[in-house]
């Protein structure tokens, strides 16, 4: 057993608020006070304006008692209850191990792939990225570059561009080269003198605050396609926190449908899953499992899922080969460009006739073009290719479909952080400012109840037993929406997903850092939330403002109240 349930207590009440950021700066927020008494003695009842059920961010379910280092790994009481315990141990031990090209279990990873194990980006307990200097693909380095063709010059939105896949390979198996070279990948630090919205970057008592951003910057040179792309620009997305997931997916597609039209009637939401007039939900809001139901997309930053099953981890990462995918991840260019190098090819050719050589299934004939078309074929990632009956390579899954299995409880098994402190003056201050003045809550609702948690399936999952979280009251303090912030040098448009909040606090302690925002620009709650004031363009900026022109004992009330949840 991987965590520390709660039984005892029964769950009642709401929560009505909480901000959208996280940030660190020159200026750290005091540290809290301790409480007057220990928490211990109120855990699990109502105190001051928190309901007893807020010290259980995730439900009776879905809650860890584990408040210390190691608690972003715990498994939730439901893998326990629900009789999931080995398969939850058995997908922990999956996304721990450091994949190879050829020892089971952990066998695959290649021929080109982001990294080498799941732990890799998503490090201390598979926590939020944290901020680098490079893009070498080291264990804790969690970023991915999101390069596209802008929609206007400069712009922070465009198409995808063709030569990379969505979660960027920086690693590829001789002789083959890796799509885009990370060494040549540069990334800068830019200090901000100056917010457009004209705020003074001191808050009116004199304390500063300092707010920084990334550039980053990819020559032409850096890429391994045919062809090479042109006109493109570069962003920095950092990986996002798994705590919760499962809960998440189980939120019912009505209730986020009514968090979509009660919003829109007030403010712009992102035209490209909301029409604001007609203030419906666009078909592009909805992304279907495997047989065709669909969901509200809720993961990722761009939106990118509505079903934690649609989620192709180790494969779209490590390069994995299952069973229901026949071929590998990869984009055409660069398939293409494998299959023209010559190095690529002379390298086959002397060490493929080896059966037990890494590249024996590119050898086919022996002959240069032969072996050209075989690398063609079995490097393409179109629908077209089958790995597993072809003229050239008949490979094996790599991963069975009971790995597979395990993984995905694991996946939706992980749980959240108990709530701290509540019975602290100074955060229940901090929640009395969230609820009232400031009006975070309009983006990080605090609570919802899931539904009857009919998740979506793949094939390989089908009807096999995945934990399951209905009618669970939970507070991830996220509407699961896109908001426009506007930040310098942000990304898509500057439309970004409310980051949810809970366990956010226990960050440090687990994978010792506490960054925050889409690329990890912000190294604490201060810096995050003042982002949200940096243009007068951002759909937070009057909440933003009411934060900035609170007392110091106000804003650190905030803080503490966010660190807490």
């Amino acid at each position: 057993m991987r965590h520390n349930s709660y039984s005892k207590y029964l769950l009642a009440g709401a929560l009505l608020c909480a901000f959208a950021a996280c940030s660190d700066d020159n200026v750290t927020p005091d540290n809290p006070q301790q409480p007057s008494e220990p928490e211990t003695k109120y855990i699990g009842q109502a105190v001051g304006n928190f309901s007893a059920d807020e010290w259980y961010p995730g439900g009776k379910l879905g809650t860890t008692e584990n408040t210390a280092a190691g608690g972003y790994e715990d498994n939730t009481p439901a893998i326990d209850e629900q009789g999931l315990t080995d398969l939850f141990n058995q997908g922990d031990m999956m996304v721990s191990a450091k994949y190879t090209l050829s020892t089971e279990p952990y066998k695959g990873w290649g021929p080109v792939a982001s990294r080498r194990s799941c732990e890799y980006c998503h490090s201390g307990g598979y926590a939020h990225g944290h901020s680098r200097n490079d893009m070498e693909p080291v264990k804790g380095n969690g970023y991915i570059v999101s390069v596209y063709t802008p929609d206007a010059p400069g712009s922070n939105n465009g198409t995808p561009i063709d030569q990379l896949t969505t979660f960027t390979m920086l690693q590829a198996v001789e002789p083959f080269l890796p799509p885009v070279d990370p060494k040549q990948i540069h990334i800068t630090w830019h200090d901000v003198t100056s917010m457009p919205s004209g705020l003074p970057m001191q808050f009116p008592d004199g304390e500063k605050f300092n707010l920084r951003y990334p550039s980053v910057s990819i020559p032409q040179s850096a890429f391994n396609t045919d062809p090479v792309p042109s006109n493109y620009e570069v962003r920095l997305i950092a990986s996002c926190n798994f705590q919760g997931l499962g809960l998440i997916d189980a939120i019912s597609n009505e209730d986020l449908k009514k968090q979509y039209e009660a919003e829109g009637r007030f403010v712009e939401l992102n035209p490209e899953f909301f029409d604001n007039t007609t203030k419906q939900l666009k078909p592009e809001a909805w992304a279907e499992d495997a047989f065709g139901n669909k969901f509200v997309k809720r993961f990722n930053y761009d939106l990118l899922d509505g079903c934690l099953e649609n989620d192709v981890a180790l494969w779209d990462e490590l390069n994995i080969l299952r069973s229901d995918i026949k071929h590998i991840c990869s984009t055409e260019p660069w398939a293409k460009a494998m299959s023209e190098n010559e190095n690529v090819i002379s390298y086959i050719q002397q060490h493929g006739s080896d059966a037990n050589s890494y590249v024996h299934p590119y050898y086919n004939d022996g002959t240069r073009e032969g072996i050209k078309k075989a690398v063609r074929y079995l490097l393409s990632p179109s629908d077209n290719v089958d790995l597993y009956n072809n003229p050239y390579f008949n490979f094996k899954p790599e991963v069975s479909d009971d790995a597979y299995h395990a993984f995905m409880v694991w996946h939706r098994g992980i749980a959240v952080p108990r709530a701290r402190n509540l019975n602290d003056k100074d955060v229940q201050r901090g929640k009395e400012l969230f609820t009232g003045e400031l009006g975070c809550a309009h983006c990080h609702k605090a609570s919802w109840t899931t539904g009857a948690d009919n998740h979506g399936s793949s094939k390989i999952i089908g009807n096999k037993q995945l934990p399951k979280y209905a009618n669970q009251k939970i507070y991830p303090y996220s509407d699961f929406i896109q908001h426009k912030l506007d930040m310098k040098n942000d990304i898509h448009g500057s439309w970004c997903r409310t980051t949810p909040l809970w366990g956010r606090g226990l960050s440090l302690i687990n994978s010792g850092a506490d960054d925050r925002l889409h690329d990890a620009r912000a190294r604490n709650e201060i810096e995050a939330i003042m982002w949200h004031a940096y243009s007068k363009n951002s759909q937070a900026y009057k909440a933003a403002v009411k934060f900035y022109n609170l007392p110091k004992k106000d804003r650190d009330a905030v803080v503490k109240f966010i660190r807490s949840i």
